[in-house]
This record gives structure tokens, C-alpha cells and sequence, in this order.
């Protein structure tokens, strides 16, 4: 071989050697300019930053999930002593939560300022009742109840408990009530962006949903025609919502933004809704002012 060959060869050997040095640094590089190239900074996006954030909705991530129609779930069980209400007249009505074991639960943890919230709903989405029960020493929970109107009823239990590897566990049981007498059913009224309660009108941004996915639900207060800004905390939010499906009597939390701070809240609660089943829900909006609960009702569709 000649030395020109040689020696051509050499520098063709040095020229891939830098080429090459050069391309590795440019690969490990964090300067500004390497950011357009495809692949070149895999590190650069958070491993949660493709999940919804919840900040500001208070207890999101203990809010109980399925559609509550089970008396059972996660080895927890709702057994109330009765499954009859008298009618016309207020009671007490009373239940355990028990373990995998049989035995009542005794450990709960705070839900929105609550260990424990009772619903009551009648099968035509009329009657609502939302309580909160006192729990005796031995498990025993005890709910006051309103006069209650004759027809079939279903009766929720929504709380945060704990596994046996001390997990959270959230859940939403539920159990068949009845009320003795002849029942009135109450036409399920039209789907509609506006409600009353004690004088307050109530205006939605929507009345239509979208099965199973995520949408946000503006609610405005007003009174007199006038903004409501008075909102005291209820529940710590300013505004409690809870939908009931028509038909087979699913619930849904849906959920708040934000945290009460003083009572100066409104005129808009915002909330998070995603509601599972087609077909038309019956959302009641609690809030507070004067010290008195108001609860509003109105009908939505969703498709």
C-alpha cells in the first residue's frame, strides 16, 4: 500500500471518529436546541402530566366510584335493622357497616367533613333526603329522616373506610327501603337549565351531557334577579350536588371546584360532572346561606 493510501485512510478513520463524538454529544446535549429533535429529551414530560388534574376539588380523590346499587363491595356490607319506613312521619332509621368478618365497622374516615352520609331517594327521583348519621359505640349508625310519602325507596350509605392493610377504601352501598301506603308517583319533570329553591333561582350552563365523560357544570344563584354572593360552607364547598338515574336509581357524586373560604360564596359553583348511563338524571343542589339549607332540583339528559 502507498503512503498516500495510508495516509487517506487515516484521515477518513479521524473524520468518522469526530463525526461520531459529535453526534453523541449532540444526543446527550439538555441545550435549548436539542428539544426539536424527535426522541432526542424522553425525560422532559412528567409521568402525570396525561392525567386530569384535580386540584381545589375537595376530597376527589376518597369520592366513592360505581353506581352504588351494591349492598356489597370490598368485603363491606350495608345492613340496615329495617327495611320499612313509616309513612308520614319522621324516624329513625338505623344500620352497621360490616367486614369481611360479619363484624360491624367501627373505623371511618372524614368524607367532605363527614364520617358518614345517608341518602334517600324515592323510585320516581322524588323524596330526596340527604343526612348525617351518629354512630354508636358498638357500629350502629342512626339516621333522622323526614316524613317520608308511601313508595318504594332506595336507601345509600356513603363513607370512607379502611382495608386491612389500613388503605382507604370509599364506598357507596345501597339497600331497598319501602314505605307502607298507596304511592302518588310524581311525573319525572323535562329536562331543564333552571330550578327554584326557598326563593333562589338556579341557572345551568348545560342540561345535556355526554355519557361517561368528564364535563365541566357552571351553576349561578341568584335572588330577586340579583347575584347571590352570601354562600356559606357547606360540607367545606359552597355547593353540594348529587345525581340519581331514572329507572334503576344509580347515584353519582358529582364533584365541586374549589374550597369555601368565609361566607361570601357565589354566585357560580362549578362543578365536575360525568355521569355513566344514558338517559335522564335528577341532580339536587344543596347550598347554604342564613344558616339554612336550601335544596334544588332539576332534570337532565344525557346521550
Amino acid at each position: 500500500m502507498s503512503i498516500v493510501t495510508r495516509s487517506r485512510r487515516s484521515l477518513l478513520i479521524l473524520g468518522i471518529t469526530a463525526a461520531t463524538g459529535l453526534l453523541a454529544a449532540a444526543c446527550g446535549s439538555g441545550s435549548p436546541d436539542s428539544s426539536g429533535m424527535s426522541g432526542m429529551d424522553h425525560g422532559s414530560m412528567p409521568a402525570s402530566s396525561s392525567m386530569p388534574a384535580h386540584d381545589g376539588m375537595p376530597g376527589m380523590d376518597d369520592m366513592p366510584t360505581g353506581d352504588g346499587l351494591a349492598a356489597e363491595s370490598a368485603g363491606f356490607r350495608f345492613v340496615p335493622t329495617t327495611t320499612s319506613v313509616p309513612a308520614g312521619q319522621g324516624a329513625s332509621f338505623t344500620f352497621r357497616i360490616t367486614g369481611a368478618d360479619g363484624r360491624p365497622v367501627t373505623a371511618f374516615e372524614p368524607d367532605q367533613t363527614k364520617l358518614m352520609h345517608f341518602y334517600l331517594i324515592r323510585s320516581d327521583l322524588a323524596g330526596f333526603q340527604h343526612v348525617h348519621p351518629t354512630m354508636a359505640g358498638d357500629g350502629t349508625w342512626t339516621a333522622p329522616l323526614a316524613a317520608a310519602t308511601p313508595g318504594t325507596y332506595r336507601a345509600y350509605a356513603s363513607f370512607i373506610t379502611k382495608d386491612a392493610s389500613g388503605k382507604p377504601v370509599p364506598l357507596m352501598l345501597s339497600q331497598g327501603v319501602t314505605v307502607p301506603g298507596t304511592p302518588e308517583t310524581v311525573p319525572l319533570p323535562s329536562p331543564s337549565t333552571t330550578a327554584q329553591a326557598d326563593g333562589y333561582g338556579l341557572s345551568l350552563s348545560s342540561n345535556r351531557f355526554m355519557t361517561g365523560m368528564r364535563q365541566d357544570l357552571t351553576v349561578t344563584v341568584s335572588k330577586d334577579g340579583k347575584p347571590v354572593t352570601d354562600l356559606q360552607p357547606y360540607l367545606d364547598t359552597y355547593g353540594h350536588l348529587t345525581a340519581f338515574h331514572e329507572g334503576d336509581l344509580a347515584i353519582a357524586h358529582l364533584h365541586p371546584h374549589g374550597t369555601a373560604e368565609g361566607d361570601h360564596g357565589g354566585p357560580e359553583l362549578k362543578f365536575e360532572v360525568m355521569l355513566p348511563k344514558a338517559g335522564s338524571w335528577r341532580l339536587f343542589l344543596q347550598f347554604q346561606t342564613g344558616g339554612v339549607l336550601h335544596t334544588a332540583a332539576v332534570t337532565v339528559t344525557v346521550g
